[in-house]
């Protein structure tokens, strides 16, 4: 009832920049804290970035200084802005979400993932 789908994913440079975006939809009564989180082959999934709705952040120290996660609650949409990009950077980027949906239950609902290549 709640879907999740990312954009802005390709191939870069190292040193470039690429932005993320993920868009919610469905019956959606509140969406809580949002997130952007990674993984690459033959490694776990990790946590890049949240952000509360009140705009509380959180970075993983890898990305620190060089990422930037934002929202628009307007439009339910989360965003992350990717700058100094690094080869070991190179992942599938999946959105994630804490819902309370139209029926008022809580969901935690994944995007399908965008892939981010830094490669020279």
């Amino acid at each position: 009832q709640v879907q999740l789908v990312e954009s802005g994913g390709g191939l870069v440079q190292p040193g470039g920049s690429l932005r993320l975006s993920c868009a919610a939809s469905g019956s959606i009564f509140r969406l809580d804290d949002m997130g952007w989180y990674r993984q690459a082959p033959g490694k776990e999934r990790d946590l890049v970035a949240r952000i509360s709705r009140s705009g509380n952040t959180n970075y993983a120290d890898s990305v620190k200084g060089r990422f930037t996660i934002s929202r628009d609650n307007a439009k339910n949409t989360v965003y992350l802005q990717m700058n100094s990009l690094k080869p070991e950077d190179t992942a599938v980027y999946y959105c994630n979400a804490r819902v309370l949906t139209g029926s008022l239950r809580s969901l935690e609902v994944w995007g399908q993932g965008t892939l981010v290549t830094v490669s020279s």
